[in-house]
């Protein structure tokens, strides 16, 4: 399982790359492994504040569907466009082109809770 060491991590298994005060989300390679081959991703909160832990999404994979949780509170600015046509990217480039979607952090002090590569790995 790839770890990148430059994100942080949530026990709900999503990554986060924080870039001044947006942070962009996907599913860790655990998580997409743990789901199989994926089908859809449903993003409907697209303008919304959420809360930190609030489901921004489902993701959908051939044996199941889960929910995909915000890592910090903010307003989910963009959706990874590329996902509706290519949801199979979510497997692929986890990291990458699997991206999920963009927040506006509302609550940078929020990121101190998240989880170090090290942590997560210890996690999984």
């Amino acid at each position: 399982m790839k770890v990148p060491t430059h994100l942080k991590y949530t026990k709900e298994h999503e990554w986060v790359l924080i870039e001044n005060n947006v942070a962009t989300v996907g599913i860790t390679d655990y998580a997409q492994s743990q789901l199989g081959d994926v089908v859809y991703v449903d993003v409907t909160t697209v303008g919304d504040f959420l809360e930190a832990g609030d489901a921004f999404g489902a993701i959908e994979a051939v044996k199941t569907v889960a929910d995909a949780y915000m890592p910090l509170s903010g307003e989910v600015v963009e959706m990874n466009d590329q996902l509706e046509a290519a949801p199979q990217l979510v497997n692929q480039d986890p990291y990458g082109q699997g991206w999920i979607i963009r927040i506006e952090i509302s609550n940078p002090e929020e990121i101190s809770g998240l989880f170090s590569a090290e942590a997560y790995e210890k996690l999984i």
